[in-house]
This record gives structure tokens, sequence and C-alpha cells, in this order.
């Protein structure tokens, strides 16, 4: 099916006809977080059908916003420089999104690509600035990640290792990343389970990883 037109001439119709089919901003948002072979992105999107997957992977392409590169004998999946300009749009629209998130129905998962751009999201470099070099060891949903804070810079890696402070959330870590939940009684409440390291060190990340709801 051939993306849709809408008649219209401004910036903002030519961007949903580039990508405002379904499930082509969500491949956007995985390959910022870096390149994927196309079984690594259906396995970040679970529900999508292989043949849409097809088509959006194929529509990207023809309007520049992605390349197939090949590497050590497989082909990935990467944003060319259009679609990397992309990304402080998607990152402001899943600000946005924050706002009327509310509670998750049962089929809906945190994948590890998600979870990444929404701590992209609620970064707060300037805060973050001020306050002493950390690394989180998180485990939100089945996604894992190492979160490393040094300064303004944000490194978030797929995996555990070493941390300064290891947890464990579900999807209710929303309401810490709000400021609805003070630190502590997130923890007393079991929305946040230390796993290891000082449970104080929850309210840096509290700090340093905000989004307004």
């Amino acid at each position: 099916m051939a993306p849709r037109e809408y008649g219209q001439y401004d910036g903002v119709t030519r961007a949903l006809e580039l990508i405002g089919e379904r499930w082509a901003l969500l491949i956007v948002r995985d390959l910022l977080v870096g390149p994927r072979r196309n079984g690594e992105l259906a396995a970040g999107l679970p529900r999508i059908p292989t043949n849409i997957l097809a088509a959006r992977l194929k529509e990207l392409q023809a309007a520049g916003i992605i390349r197939r590169a090949p590497r050590s004998r497989i082909i990935i999946y990467e944003l060319t420089p259009f679609g990397r300009e992309l990304e402080p749009i998607v990152l402001a629209l899943g600000a946005w999104g924050f706002k009327a998130l509310g509670d998750p129905r049962e089929e809906q998962v945190i994948t590890p690509d998600s979870m990444t751009m929404a701590l992209r999201s609620a970064f707060q470099a300037r805060v973050a600035a001020d306050l002493p070099a950390t690394a989180y060891a998180a485990r939100v949903g089945s996604a894992e990640l190492l979160i490393r804070v040094d300064g303004s810079s944000l490194d978030v890696a797929r995996g555990d290792g070493p941390a300064d402070l290891a947890f464990a959330a579900g999807p209710d870590i929303r309401r810490l990343l709000s400021g609805e939940l003070a630190p502590d009684r997130a923890i007393a409440t079991g929305v946040v389970e230390v796993l290891r390291g000082s449970g104080d060190l929850l309210g840096r990340f509290a700090e340093t990883f905000h989004l307004a709801a």
C-alpha cells in the first residue's frame, strides 16, 4: 500500500506523509538507539506483522530516512543523517505522550529500546552536570539496562554490569519519574526494589531523570 497523501502543501503534512504511517515512528525510535537487523526490529516491536515491517522499511528507505548497510555478511538498518534529525522530535514527543500515559494495559510491554528512549527524554542534563558520576543497573519489566551518567553525558546500554545502584521496577516507575512518588516511598511501597547499592541513590536517579506528568 502506498503511503497516504493528504493533499496539502506544508511541512507538517509532508512530515506525516513520510513518518505518519502506522509503526513508522516506532521503527525510527528504535533505530535512534542504534542500528538493528530486521529480526531485532521485529523482536522490539512484537506486534508488528512481518509484511508491515517490510513495507515500512521500504518506505523509510525511499524517503531517505533509513538505509541498509552490510555488516559482516548481514544487513542492518540504520538512520541516515536526515533520519537522525528526528531525534529531538521523538524525544519531545515521548515527553509529551508521558503526560497522558495512564496505567498500562495487561498486554502492553516495556522494551529495552522504548525504555532507553524514555530515559533520554527524561534526562536532565543541567541537573546531572552538578551531580557525581553515577552508574545505575535498572531492570524495568523485562528490559535490563546499564545507565551511566557522567556530568551532562548519558550512556544507556543493554545488560547488567558494575553499578552504584541496581534496582528493579515495573511500569509504575513512571510515578517516580513524574515526581508523584518520592524515592523513599517508591522503595517502601515496592514500586522500586533495590537489588544492590545504597537506596539513597534512588533520589539522585529521580533528580537526574524527570518527566512532568
